[in-house]
């Protein structure tokens, strides 16, 4: 006979389930959609109170302060967005962000980071190079100063805010919101091109879009967000405390011999290519997308690629 404490905890955890599946609807494409869009909003919104508190105080766009407040727009736009999206769309922070997953990913996330970073750095420079055909100038270096104690705050602005932030939305939010219905391949390829173009920057364009398809897929295969944060903090980490050391050129391209840069091209490459096929063999198929789902996502998210399109255009051109 059932007494009155097996009823209440059968009731609890019917409870659950049904906030569960309620929170599996709201996850849909068109959420994922939203939240790229609200994004790059709140985004655009920082950015120019970034603007018109330099104009009120003409501060120089050169000083520390300027430097930093342009690296934390994106990441308290996210944040923010990331906030409002949850709360509004009533989906419980367990159903979007999961953390345990196995200690081989790490070790995965590890070589291919390693992988990305000096196998695949070459195509910053070549993509540089094509789009010099057009006229196109290469950025000034935004690291702020990066002597002796000033590369803590540097490292927390530039790699450990970011990673944590955007992860969060690219392969928390967006791919919970994706993969209910897009399938695996069009999820990587999706959040992939989002992720790059969130970040406008022409000559990085393709690194990053390979960057974020390899952070989306170890995050669908591990099922949780914590192997790309390692990625993702270990990829702008390694660039800061390199530039911080003078170990990388004017072109960016490590200081090191021939010899040597080509055998740290061939190891870095083996890595990268046995973790992709690692994780390939590891678990089942990619699920394939449902008709017309990808439909829902690029139309809730077309205001966000549009607006982000529009500063890469004009970033390429020399018009912003």
């Amino acid at each position: 006979m059932r007494t009155e404490e097996d009823i209440k905890k059968e009731l609890k955890e019917k409870n659950k389930d049904m906030r569960m599946r309620e929170a599996n609807v709201r996850l849909n494409p068109a959420t994922g959609g939203m939240a790229y869009s609200a994004s790059v909003g709140l985004y655009y919104a920082f950015s120019l109170l970034i603007l018109m508190l330099l104009v009120i105080f003409k501060a120089d766009k050169n000083e520390e302060i300027v430097t930093y407040a342009n690296y934390l727009a994106a990441p308290l736009a996210i944040f923010l967005c990331t906030v409002l999206i949850l709360r509004f769309r009533n989906i419980r922070f367990k159903a979007v962000f999961h953390f345990k997953c196995k200690f081989r990913y790490y070790i995965i996330a590890l070589l291919l980071v390693f992988g990305l970073l000096f196998s695949l750095s070459w195509i910053n420079d070549l993509s540089l190079k094509f789009f010099k055909l057009f006229g196109y100038n290469e950025r000034e270096s935004y690291f702020p100063n990066l002597s002796g104690g000033y590369i803590v705050p540097a490292l927390l602005v530039i790699a450990l805010l970011p990673a944590v932030f955007e992860e969060c939305l690219f392969r928390g939010l967006m791919l919970s919101c994706c993969r209910t219905s897009m399938g695996g391949v069009a999820t990587i390829f999706t959040v992939g091109f989002c992720f790059s173009l969130f970040h406008g920057s022409p000559e990085q364009t393709f690194y990053q879009f390979i960057a974020g398809c390899v952070f989306t897929f170890i995050a669908l295969r591990s099922g949780s967000i914590l192997p790309s944060v390692l990625m993702h903090f270990l990829n702008n980490a390694v660039i800061v405390v390199l530039q911080a050391c003078g170990a990388l050129g004017v072109d960016g391209a490590l200081k090191i011999s021939a010899g040597g840069s080509i055998a740290l091209i061939v190891v870095s490459a083996a890595c990268f290519i046995g973790a992709i096929v690692w994780l390939s063999l590891d678990g089942i198929p990619l699920k394939k997308s449902e008709k017309h789902a990808s439909r829902s996502f690029y139309m809730f998210a077309s205001f966000g690629i549009f607006a982000m399109a529009v500063v890469w255009t004009t970033t390429l051109f020399g018009l912003g």
